[in-house]
């Protein structure tokens, strides 16, 4: 499977965006407060996420209606 450029973009978004879900979840568990950096880094990468998901629909919607 050959990906563009910006597929792969979208994989290391989302291999990041889990890691730092995981890595905030593994500080929460051991009792600690988790930085707020952690969570804001999660959140602009899944708006990231979305943004694509909804341009990706957008574009694909155009293509059927002209």
């Amino acid at each position: 499977m050959k990906l563009s450029s910006i597929e792969m973009i979208r994989v290391w978004a989302a291999a990041t965006g889990l890691f730092l879900v995981a890595l905030y979840f593994g500080v929460i568990s051991t009792g600690t407060e988790p930085s707020p950096l952690i969570a804001m880094l999660a959140t602009a990468i899944a708006g990231f996420e979305i943004f694509f998901f909804g341009q990706d629909q957008w574009l694909k919607r155009r293509g059927k209606h002209g």
